[in-house]
């Protein structure tokens, strides 16, 4: 037997080795191990070795591989991205006696928002829900002298400044509100404001600074002195929010390094209108989010997500209304980001502070419409009607775009298809039988793990951390054998955009779908990367889902933020791996190794996965000289259920080690994930 095919055996004999620690010694177990054929401790596990030939190079690992996605969903822009404190603050739930806010998740830090979370302060009739001339949405509260309303559950940091401002109508002359910030155990810090007399809103700041760290309980209050007044929206970030945005999320977003976003959804954007998200940011109206719980306060929009974009050095990618939304629509927005100030949509982005475009490239039309979860599902044979015009549309407008389809490899909804054509035909199948000369790429989206639909228990590590890879290798296998099939492509392939991929597990922690992810979902999502390494000739690019939070590489309490296990895995391969994939042997039992040269061919790197209990030692065999040592980066732990916790030390982190002999051989510890960098310069 060779050496590589006797990893797996003496991997097994490992694992007997360990299951009898119990019931002796370590000394009588290796005596045990040496009878079973196997003399003494260093042949338990011997190197792995592992072939590489230089000249054997695949197509190049297009960067957008590293792609993310983020959606108005759960607590992945509100509470993640967006630095705004205070939930419902356009009042789009009215405010009422009866106090109750929280509908979902009430169990847990984070709830989600169902009612209105502004408690009256004082008399309950001196808070009434007005209809006549709102600032914005259906009513704005009208509240008399002598009351008020209140929001609980905010988090606060010692000694942090606070900046804010609230939106005012005075009725019959003059009035005074005051505003605090109140933190259990200490004293409030109010500010008095003076109203006056106007027929319209005015607009008066504030700030604060907390006396102490709180991650829930601080409460915000605005109280009516004197005077009746009309409330507009008030607002509460962190001073040190960049242009609206949480700091200590930035920082980790620009370290995750990610070359694309894909926003903004997701089943979301079926009932989004794009209009909504653009101009004051006070007067864009609040809606209930049409695909999943709580509100769309519209804060975030097409110039705050191009912002985000700039501020990360990201790409954008816009996914287009294909649900309830139609090809105007989708062009008109197309023309807003990308057309000159003398156009509609281009004029109203100039007058919205941008003159220049945006020049956004790369666009989803539509999202999941397979689904019969997804607003405006429809049949295939009418769907590809709609993506035709769609896309016809905004390659009118710019005829440069990246246009990436609705795919699904195995959906078949027969009695939702009159088509004969088209019976039992899957979707991704039907899309390229009469729409493939209407797109540059098709997507695909799958998920694995503890997933919400199934009553799946955890399986074991060594099945685990294979389900993404599984996916990936099916989804690519599959398309391969589809497209050689379909005449009409005249022999094109049209990329895989995996624009949605991920673990995604039952038990919510941070907010709607925010998931943990432990030490065991990174060596996953590490073979994950490795897969697509393998499959560069058919997936060009792919989207994380999603980066904050929800099922988030990144996630945050309301006073911090930290990378998940998942997410430095994505920033370790992101920053370091190379580009031009090596062809590898894939016989390496339970570990999965993958390589890659530089651009330029000057550097050589090696990644592998050890998901096992023991190290692993790599013995690689060269077709050209290596250097005598090299630099590992790796991600690693003691149990395969560690993970970060914001706010708390780093369980989990990216280590390096210089200088590693490759005559001493090249360890891989204990479940990790690690990545070697060879100078061959």
């Amino acid at each position: 037997m060779s050496i590589i095919g006797l990893v797996g055996p003496v991997l097994g004999i490992h694992t007997q080795l360990n299951s009898c620690l119990p019931i002796m010694n370590r000394f009588l177990c290796l005596l045990v191990v040496a009878l079973m054929g196997v003399s003494g401790l260093s042949a338990i596990i011997p190197p792995l070795r592992v072939e590489l030939d230089q000249s054997k190079i695949g197509e190049p690992i297009e960067p957008f591989i590293y792609g993310q996605f983020i959606e108005h969903l759960g607590r992945c822009i509100y509470g993640g991205i967006w630095a705004e404190m205070l939930e419902d603050r356009k009042f789009y739930f009215p405010i009422t006696s009866s106090y109750d806010p929280y509908a979902n998740l009430t169990d847990t830090d984070y709830p989600v928002v169902g009612a209105s979370p502004w408690e009256i302060l004082g008399n309950p009739a001196h808070v009434i829900m007005s209809n006549q001339d709102p600032f914005v949405g259906e009513h704005s509260p009208q509240i008399t002298a002598g009351a008020g309303i209140k929001q609980h559950d905010l988090g606060v940091i010692a000694d942090q400044k606070y900046v804010g401002y609230i939106w005012v109508k005075p009725i019959n002359g003059d009035a005074t509100i005051n505003l605090s910030l109140r933190i259990p155990g200490q004293a409030d810090d109010s500010r008095e404001i003076e109203i006056k007399s106007s027929p319209d809103f005015e607009r008066y700041a504030f700030e604060f600074t907390a006396a102490a760290t709180l991650e829930r309980g601080a409460t915000f209050s605005i109280e009516v002195a004197q005077g009746d007044v009309v409330l507009g929206p008030p607002s509460l970030m962190p001073a040190n929010n960049i242009k609206g945005m949480r700091a200590d999320t930035i920082a980790l977003l620009k370290q995750l390094n990610a070359p694309v976003f894909r926003w903004p959804g997701g089943n979301f954007v079926s009932g989004y209108n794009w209009r909504d998200g653009i101009g004051d940011r006070d007067r864009r109206p609040p809606r209930k989010n049409p695909a999943w719980t709580g509100v769309e306060h519209n804060d975030f929009g097409t110039d705050e997500f191009i912002a985000f974009c700039r501020e990360i050095d990201t790409a954008p990618m816009i996914a287009v209304n294909t649900g309830f939304g139609d090809a105007y629509t989708a062009a008109q927005w197309v023309e807003y980001t990308n057309a000159s100030a003398d156009t509609i949509g281009g004029g109203w982005r100039a007058i919205n502070g941008n003159p220049a475009p945006y020049d956004v490239k790369n666009w989803c039309i539509g999202n999941e419409m397979w689904g019969r979860w997804q607003l405006g599902f429809m049949a295939l044979s009418h769907y590809t009607i709609k993506h035709n015009e769609v896309s016809a549309a905004m390659w009118a407008i710019d005829p440069d775009l990246v246009l990436v389809g609705v795919g699904d490899l195995e959906s078949k909804y027969d009695e939702n298809n009159p088509d004969d054509e088209m019976h039992q035909m899957g979707w991704s199948e039907g899309m390229l039988r009469r729409s493939a000369d209407h797109m540059t790429m098709l997507s695909e989206h799958f998920y694995a793990g503890r997933t919400p639909w199934t009553e799946e228990v955890r399986l074991p590590l060594l099945e685990h951390v294979k389900l993404i890879k599984e996916q990936i290798r099916i989804k690519a296998d599959g398309h391969r054998e589809m497209q050689a099939r379909l005449p009409h492509l005249n022999g094109r392939t049209v990329p895989i955009a995996m624009d949605e991929w991920n673990y995604w597990h039952r038990d919510y922690v941070y907010g709607e779908l925010g998931c943990i992810y432990d030490l065991s979902d990174a060596l996953g999502i590490a073979m994950g990367l490795h897969e697509f390494y393998r499959q560069t000739d058919i997936i060009k690019m792919a989207h994380y889902a999603q980066t904050v939070n929800v099922i988030g590489a990144i996630k945050t309490s309301r006073i911090a933020a930290e990378m998940e296990s998942t997410g430095l895995i994505l920033q370790l391969y992101r920053n370091h791996f190379g580009t031009l994939p090596l062809q590898l042997a894939d016989h390496f039992g339970d570990l999965d190794i993958a390589a890659a040269l530089t651009a330029d061919g000057t550097v050589l790197t090696v990644g592998a996965v050890n998901p096992t209990d023991s190290p692993i030692t790599l013995d690689l065999n060269s077709d050209q000289d290596l250097p005598d040592s090299a630099t590992r980066w790796h991600v690693g732990g003691h149990d395969q259920h560690d993970h970060n916790v914001p706010g708390h030390s780093r369980v989990l982190d990216i280590q390096m080690t210089p200088k590693m002999s490759i005559h001493s051989g090249l360890e891989v510890p204990a479940l990790s994930s690690a990545i070697f960098r060879f100078d061959l310069r």
